[in-house]
């Protein structure tokens, strides 16, 4: 272990040179002198030499005029056994001519890593590929330290680099090869595959403890943000004649059909577009067609929901009217929401049937009880917020409430119905109390909705009470028939929370798994920057043209370690001169880098004249003060 021992010099590395040609190795036996008195032992083994005529220094003598008989074996004699001996204590078969192809000179810069003292102390360096046994089948995958891959790593980097190359036995491999030994290729059992372990990119921090399933948290929390960030930058088709700019927001894409039947909103007809705002945010804006504002103290009741703010309302901006669409519109912007969707789209809309498990069967008629209780107690609590603000909600809708992420729910279009009926005869904004009673009806009818899977529940009220007994608890039977009952001088809001209280606990426990959830998430993200502040550090070091008078200054010293370190984690090569594109293989250099570990790698100049041994904390001690050094100056 003396060769590992840590050096005393500034740089802390060690240099390899290798050895001359002059200088006797006491592990290379000379061959014999009368090898060519000895009988080719492919003659014993295979029945024949294919190198006989080309150029094999054993003897071969002339082949019996009957050919042995392969199928049943011959009695052993002495004769032959002493034969089998010599041919056991033959040396290696080494042809002068090989049909391999040469070794790649880029091999050992891109395969070295920790040098094994074995390999370094003992063993040459192997430079052809034809010195090793054509007959033997295990010398591409082999474990030992005589293996293609053995030659140049060490044992801890064969199972890594076997999960990444190919395997030398397939179709495209073999075709290298020449014909007679295609047919030989196809007896071989497949290969076994190496499992990798995941990496941990995260070493400042252990992982987040695995919570349990949220109700609020999809699955696929990483998917549904990329699908989210994707729906956000699509761009609008040609040809839909849109205008290019309105009251500042531009890009305008609709994000309703726009040919077929048209979505009445009351009496009037509407269409919901994404556009992009003053600013760079997306926005939905609702355009309701063909109406003229006759007052403008209508947007009176846009300016108090504009400072309304809460999770289960979409946020209101400002409302406009505009000639750009080629008529009298009425404009309200509202916060955008990627990839969302109405509670008629997500639960009663009519689907096609399915394959589940080799059966065709039609998807699920009813929403999970626990579903609709988390519904109720959200769009309450926008109820109540808005009531207590004096204002009506009147778009507690199946077409108007939509779902934003996993079981969220957000009303949408509030305050457009106050502006399409203004009265200027009751110029006061605040809330009445038929109102009041209007929104608890509405709120019921939804509820009946949901569970009957019917727009028109409540028509048949009798039917629709008997499916809600069948299916749901009697809790949620009182909440919709409470909700649709006789308006009362006293009946708010505030009593259906009294109702569902125990339902309240449950809810907060969601929530709060939830947010540990998303913490864990921004946990394992805490330090994610810091691989791209080495990134940062190596552009601003190496290839440097000039510093400080110096022309090299980027090739000298601690500097070349950080070249040479630069060219085994992006230049690497495999055997066949092809580019190693890692990513685990860069990830992982980086964290050992930044983390200063101990280990150590085997750093090879590209002429292959200089080799040094260093450890990544010595590397990284070479960065900061080569960065600290352009700091200075």
């Amino acid at each position: 272990m003396a060769f590992f021992a840590r050096p005393q010099s500034a740089s802390a590395a060690v240099k390899i040179v290798a050895p001359s040609t002059a200088s006797a190795d006491p592990t290379k036996t000379s061959p014999k002198k009368d090898s060519t008195q000895r009988q080719c032992r492919n003659i014993l083994i295979y029945g024949s030499c294919k190198f006989q005529d080309k150029g094999c220094i054993y003897s071969h003598p002339p082949r019996p005029t009957t050919p042995p008989s392969t199928s049943t074996p011959q009695p052993e004699t002495p004769t032959s056994t002493a034969k089998l001996s010599q041919a056991v204590n033959a040396p290696v078969f080494v042809p002068r001519s090989s049909s391999l192809p040469p070794a790649s000179p880029t091999l050992s810069r891109a395969q070295a890593q920790t040098p094994p003292t074995a390999s370094l102390s003992t063993s040459p360096p192997a430079t052809e590929y034809d010195e090793h046994d054509p007959y033997d089948p295990n010398y591409y995958i082999s474990s030992d330290n005589n293996g293609l891959y053995n030659m140049y790593t060490p044992e801890a980097v064969v199972p890594q680099m076997q999960a990444l190359d190919v395997n030398p036995y397939d179709k495209l491999y073999e075709s290298q090869f020449q014909p007679e030994y295609e047919q030989s290729f196809e007896y071989y059992p497949p290969q076994s595959t190496f499992i990798r372990q995941p990496l941990n990119y995260h070493l400042y921090s252990h992982p987040p403890p695995s919570p349990p399933p949220s109700h609020f948290i999809s699955p696929n929390l990483h998917a549904d943000l990329l699908l989210r960030s994707e729906v956000v930058h699509t761009a609008p088709a040609p040809g839909l004649n849109l205008p290019d700019e309105i009251q500042g927001y531009h890009t305008l894409v609709p994000l309703e059909s726009m040919t077929g039947e048209r979505r009445k909103f009351g009496n009037w007809y509407s269409t919901v577009y994404r556009a992009t705002g003053k600013d760079s945010r997306s926005h939905v804006l609702r355009r309701v067609s063909d109406f003229r504002l006759a007052h403008q103290a209508a947007f009176q009741s846009i300016e108090q929901w504009s400072q309304l703010r809460h999770p289960n309302i979409v946020s209101v901006h400002e409302a406009f009217t505009t000639r750009s669409f080629g008529d009298n519109s009425l404009v309200v912007a509202y916060t955008y929401h990627p990839n969302a969707q109405t509670l008629y789209d997500a639960h009663i809309k009519p689907r096609p049937p399915t394959f589940v498990h080799g059966r065709l069967q039609v998807a699920q008629p009813h929403v999970p009880e626990r579903t609709l209780w988390s519904y109720i107690i959200q769009i309450a609590g926008a109820m109540k917020a808005a009531h207590d603000q004096g204002l009506a909600v009147r778009m507690i809708d199946v077409t108007k409430v939509i779902v934003t992420g996993r079981n969220r729910v957000r009303i949408s279009s509030c305050g457009l119905a106050d502006v399409l009926t203004y009265n200027p005869a009751s110029p006061g904004v605040s809330v009445s109390a038929a109102q009041i009673q209007e929104d608890l009806v509405m709120f019921g009818k939804l509820i009946m909705a949901l569970c009957c899977n019917n727009v028109a529940a409540t028509s048949n009220f009798a039917k629709s009470l008997e499916v809600v007994t069948q299916h749901y608890s009697a809790d949620l039977k009182n909440v919709a028939l409470f909700c649709l009952s006789k308006p009362g001088a006293h009946k708010h809001i505030g009593q259906l929370f009294d109702m569902i209280g125990s339902r309240l606990l449950t809810e907060m426990d969601d929530l709060q798994n939830g947010m540990d959830f998303l913490e864990g998430q921004l946990l394992s993200e805490l330090e994610n920057a810091r691989l791209v502040r080495l990134l940062t550090k190596f552009g601003f070091i190496n290839e440097r043209p000039e510093f400080a008078r110096d022309s090299r200054w980027s090739e000298t010293g601690d500097r070349y370690i950080i070249k040479l370190f630069r060219d085994y984690v992006f230049h690497q090569v495999d055997e066949r001169g092809r580019p190693v594109l890692s990513l685990s293989h860069v990830l992982s250099c980086l964290n050992k880098l930044d983390a200063g570990t101990d280990e150590r790698v085997m750093l090879v100049s590209r002429d292959e004249q200089s080799v040094l041994v260093v450890s990544y904390k010595d590397i990284k001690a070479c960065v900061s003060s080569a960065f600290a050094e352009l700091s200075q100056r």
